[in-house]
C-alpha cells in the first residue's frame, strides 16, 4: 500500500514578489530584513485576508495581486523587523510612535491611566517568551491592511475595553449614539468568550456596504474625505485647496460621514437583512480593528496646494 502525502499548502506570495515589495518599502539595510522574512509576513497577511478561500483552494492570483498593492508595506516592514527583534528597527519605532501612543492613551484612558496603558502595549509589542528560547510579538498580528498608527490606536482602545471588562465584567458599557438617538447599550462579551464565527462575514458585508456608500456620494464630498483620511490634510489645508472656509469643510465632512453611515445602515438592513443587534455587531467589529483600506475607493486628490502640517 502506497502512502499518499498530504498536498503542500499553495504558495500565496512568491519570493520575487516579496523582493519587489521589500524594495518598495524602503526598509533601511540596518533592519537586516530579508525577502524570505518578508515573504512569510506577506503570506500570513494574504492568508488572513482570504481565509474563507484558502480553506478550500488558493485565491485567484489577480485578487492577491490587487490586495498586495493596497498594503502599507513600509509599516509592514517595520513591524516585521521589530517582531524579529532588530534593535535599529525598534529604535526607529520608539522614536516615531511612542509619543503618538502616549497621546492616544491619554485621549482614551485619561491622564492618570495613560502611562500604564501605553507602556503595557510596548511590552506586548516586544513580545513575551512562550518558551525560554522563543518569544511572540504582538506585531505578528499586524497584516498591513491599515496604517500601523491606526492599528496601534485600535489595540490601545481594545486594551482599555478589556480592562473595563475585567473590572466590570457583568456591567453593560454605555456608548452615546453619534446620530443623537439617545444612546445605545452594548453588552460586550467576557474577555475569554469564544470568537464570533460570523465576525469575518460581518466584516465582509461592512466593507461592501461602505464601498457602495462611498461610490454613491457626491464627487466633491468624496474628494473632501480623500483629502482628510487618505492625504491626512487639515481642515484649513482642505479649505485652501477647495476654496472653502475651514468651518464649511468641517460641516460638509460631518455631513458626508453621516450620509455614509446612513447608506451603510440602509444596505445592511435592507439588502443583507441584518437585525439591529447584528447591525451593532458589524459596527463594533469594524471599530475594534478597521481592516479595510479604502484608498482606491476614495482615491487621492490632485497634488497638494500646501504642505501638510498641524
Amino acid at each position: 500500500m502506497q502512502l499518499r502525502m498530504p498536498p503542500s499548502p499553495p504558495q500565496l506570495v512568491s519570493l520575487s514578489t516579496a523582493e519587489v515589495l521589500l524594495r518598495v518599502s524602503r526598509a533601511p539595510k540596518g533592519w537586516n530584513l530579508t525577502a524570505e522574512q518578508f515573504q512569510i509576513v506577506l503570506e500570513r497577511s494574504v492568508a488572513r485576508r482570504f481565509s474563507t478561500v484558502t480553506s478550500k483552494s488558493a485565491p485567484a492570483p489577480a485578487a492577491v495581486e490587487k490586495y498586495l498593492a493596497l498594503l502599507q508595506v513600509q509599516d509592514l516592514a517595520l513591524a516585521c523587523a521589530c517582531s524579529a527583534g532588530n534593535v535599529a528597527a525598534w529604535e526607529h519605532f520608539v522614536a516615531e510612535y511612542r509619543p503618538q501612543l502616549h497621546r492616544a492613551a491619554r485621549a482614551i484612558a485619561g491622564e492618570s491611566a495613560a502611562p500604564d496603558l501605553a507602556d503595557s502595549l510596548f511590552t506586548e509589542l516586544f513580545g513575551l517568551p512562550e518558551t525560554p528560547a522563543a518569544r511572540r510579538s504582538l506585531f505578528e498580528y499586524f497584516h498591513g491592511r491599515s496604517k500601523l498608527s491606526t492599528w496601534l490606536h485600535a489595540i490601545l482602545a481594545q486594551r482599555h475595553v478589556d480592562e473595563i471588562r475585567r473590572t466590570r465584567r457583568f456591567d453593560p458599557i454605555e456608548e452615546n449614539d453619534s446620530e443623537g438617538s439617545g444612546g445605545i447599550t452594548l453588552h460586550l462579551p467576557a474577555k475569554n468568550s469564544a470568537p464570533d464565527p460570523d465576525r469575518e462575514r460581518y466584516l465582509v458585508m461592512m466593507q461592501a456596504a461602505v464601498e457602495v456608500a462611498l461610490d454613491t456620494l457626491d464627487p466633491r464630498d468624496r474628494l473632501r474625505l480623500a483629502y482628510y483620511y487618505v492625504e491626512e490634510l487639515t481642515l484649513l489645508e482642505i479649505g485652501k485647496i477647495l476654496g472653502e472656509h475651514e468651518a464649511t469643510v468641517s460641516r460638509k465632512l460631518e455631513r458626508a460621514r453621516q450620509e455614509v453611515r446612513r447608506l451603510v445602515e440602509a444596505t445592511l438592513r435592507q439588502e443583507k437583512k441584518l437585525s439591529e443587534p447584528q447591525l451593532r455587531l458589524c459596527f463594533e467589529y469594524a471599530r475594534e480593528e478597521w481592516p479595510f483600506d479604502l484608498t482606491v475607493r476614495l482615491g487621492s486628490g490632485p497634488a497638494r496646494a500646501v504642505s501638510p502640517g498641524e
